[in-house]
C-alpha cells in the first residue's frame, strides 16, 4: 500500500505572500489533491526579529484568497521549541552534534582568512570534539549546537523537476542547528518538522536547492526516511529579470486591489512552468485533476502582465453578474461612490463586463452612473452643434412618455434621425457625451435603458 501522498507549503512571515511564494503553494496544494492527500500550512517564524503579525495574516488571506485551503495547520516553529530540543539531544548524544563556543568575533576572523587565502568561507570544525578535547570553554560565550556533516562522500538524489543532483561532502560545512537562544535555524526547522508531519513531497523553490544536501544529511543521522524533493525554477518578470519588487504586486492581495478575480491569478500561476498540453484556460478542479511533477519545466518561467490580463478578462466575461456587482460594489464604496440611488448595479455591469480587463475598470464604467457628471468643454465644444441640441430637445419629449425598454428607446432615436435627417453618430455620440461625458460606451439604447427615465432627463435638462 503506497504512502498518502502529504505536502506542505511553509512560508516565513517576514513579508507578504508574494508571486512566487503563491505558485509553490499551489503546486504543493495541487499535487496534494491530485493524489487525495493533506496540504499542511507551516509558519516558519524562528526569525524572531522580522517576522511580524501583519506578515502572518498577509499570508493566510492570499491563501484564502486564492481558494488553497489547507487540511492541516498552521502550524507555528515558536510553538514548537521543545521538540527542537529534543531532537538535538538525541543528535548530541548519538556524535551526530556539538556544542561550539567560537564567538562572532572569532568566526568573522576565521572567514577573513579564508579570503585572503583564496579558500570558500566556512566553519573549520575547531570545536569537533576530536579537536576540542582539552580545551575549556571561553567564559561568557553561549555555545551554538551544530551538526557533524560527514566527512567523505556524496548526498545525491533525484530532483522530480531538475534530475539528478550530487553534491561533495566536502562542500559542506558543520551547520548550526541551533543558536545560543535555543531557537533552530532554518534547515533543523525543516527536517524535524517535515519528519514529525510525515511530509512525503518538498515542493519548493530552487533557491533551496543548496540547503538539501544538508537537510537530507540530518534526516539520515536521524535514521529518517527521506521526502521526494522538487525544486521549481525562478520566475522573471516580463524584461526578463528575476521578479522582484519593482515588477509591480509585492503582495498577492495587490493582485485584488487591482482588479483580478482569483481564479484568474490561480490560472495563469499553474501556467508559470507547468502546462497541460497546449490548454491555457481552464478550472481549478481540472487542475487539480491534471497536476503532475512531470511536465514542470526546469527552466526559468516568465511573468507576462498581458497574458495574465487577458485571463482575467476572460473570467470576468464569464462570471456571474450578480458577483461583478459585488465587487464592484465594494470598489465603488472605497472610493465613497454610493449606489444607493441610481440604476441596479448588476444591470450596469452586464453592460460593460466584456468591454473590461479588471474588476476596477469595471468599477470606473459603472461609477459614471452614480455620480454627478460633467462632460468635459471641450468634448461638449465638439460634439453638441445646434442640430444634436435639437435632436436631443426632441429625443427628450419622447423620453417622457415612451416605454423604458430597449426597443422602444431605440425606435425613439431613429423616429428623430428620420425626422431631422440626421445619421446615427450625429445624434448617438452627443448623446453619450450628455449622459456618461464619453464618447465611447456600449449600445447607447442599452445605456438609456440602464441609466433610466429620471436620470436620463435629468442629465438632457442641463445642456437643453
Amino acid at each position: 500500500m503506497s504512502t498518502p501522498v502529504r505536502t506542505r507549503f511553509a512560508p516565513s512571515p517576514t513579508g507578504f505572500l508574494h508571486i512566487g511564494g503563491a505558485r509553490t503553494a499551489l503546486f504543493c496544494w495541487a499535487y496534494a489533491r491530485k493524489h487525495g492527500g493533506q496540504f499542511i500550512l507551516r509558519i516558519e517564524d524562528t526569525d524572531v526579529e522580522r517576522s511580524t503579525q501583519a506578515a502572518i495574516e498577509a499570508i493566510l488571506d492570499g491563501m484564502s484568497w486564492l481558494g488553497l485551503n489547507w487540511d492541516e495547520g498552521p502550524f507555528y516553529q515558536m510553538q514548537r521549541l521543545a521538540r527542537y530540543r529534543e531532537i538535538s539531544e538525541r543528535l548530541l548524544r548519538d556524535g551526530h552534534a556539538y556544542w561550539c563556543y567560537a564567538s562572532k568575533e572569532e568566526l568573522d576572523a576565521m572567514r577573513e582568512a579564508q579570503r585572503r587565502h583564496g579558500e570558500k568561507p566556512r566553519y573549520d570544525g575547531r570545536w569537533r570534539p576530536e579537536r576540542a578535547a582539552g580545551m575549556t570553554p571561553p567564559a561568557g560565550v553561549p555555545p551554538v549546537l551544530r551538526f557533524r556533516n560527514p566527512d567523505e562522500g556524496t548526498v545525491a538524489w533525484h530532483d522530480l523537476v531538475k534530475g539528478r543532483i550530487e553534491i561533495d561532502n566536502r562542500e559542506l560545512d558543520d551547520l548550526v542547528l541551533l543558536r545560543a537562544d535555543g531557537v533552530p535555524t532554518y534547515n533543523f526547522g525543516v527536517v524535524v518538522d517535515d519528519l514529525d508531519m510525515c511530509i512525503t513531497h518538498v515542493i519548493r523553490g530552487d533557491d533551496h536547492v543548496n540547503n538539501t544536501p544538508r537537510q537530507i544529511n540530518i534526516l539520515r543521522a536521524l535514521g529518517a526516511p527521506l521526502p521526494q524533493y522538487a525544486h521549481l525554477s525562478m520566475i522573471l518578470g516580463d524584461d526578463g529579470q528575476k521578479l522582484s519588487k519593482r515588477h509591480g504586486a509585492v503582495s498577492v492581495m495587490q493582485y485584488d486591489e487591482d482588479g483580478f478575480l482569483p481564479e484568474a491569478v490561480v490560472n495563469y500561476l499553474a501556467r508559470l512552468g507547468w502546462s497541460h498540453g497546449d490548454d491555457e484556460v481552464f478550472s481549478v478542479v481540472q487542475l487539480c485533476e491534471w497536476f503532475d511533477l512531470d511536465h514542470i519545466t526546469p527552466s526559468a518561467a516568465q511573468f507576462n502582465t498581458e497574458k495574465l490580463l487577458w485571463l482575467n478578462q476572460h473570467y470576468i466575461k464569464a462570471a456571474d453578474d450578480a458577483r461583478l456587482a459585488a465587487e464592484a460594489k465594494r470598489r465603488l464604496d472605497a472610493r465613497g461612490v454610493s449606489t444607493a440611488d441610481g440604476p441596479k448595479l448588476e444591470t450596469v455591469v452586464a453592460l460593460y463586463k466584456e468591454r473590461v480587463t479588471t474588476l476596477n475598470e469595471l468599477a470606473d464604467a459603472a461609477e459614471i452612473f452614480y455620480v454627478d457628471v460633467t462632460p468635459a468643454p471641450e468634448l461638449l465644444a465638439q460634439h453638441l452643434n445646434d442640430a444634436a441640441r435639437k435632436a436631443l430637445a426632441r429625443l427628450s419629449v419622447l423620453f417622457e412618455t415612451v416605454a423604458w425598454e430597449r426597443a422602444a428607446l431605440s425606435a425613439a432615436i431613429k423616429e428623430v434621425l428620420t425626422q431631422q435627417q440626421l445619421k446615427m453618430p450625429q445624434v448617438a455620440i452627443p448623446l453619450r457625451v450628455v449622459l456618461t461625458g464619453q464618447t465611447q460606451t456600449p449600445s447607447i439604447d442599452l445605456v438609456l435603458e440602464a441609466m433610466g427615465r429620471e436620470l436620463v432627463q435629468r442629465r438632457l435638462a442641463r445642456h437643453r
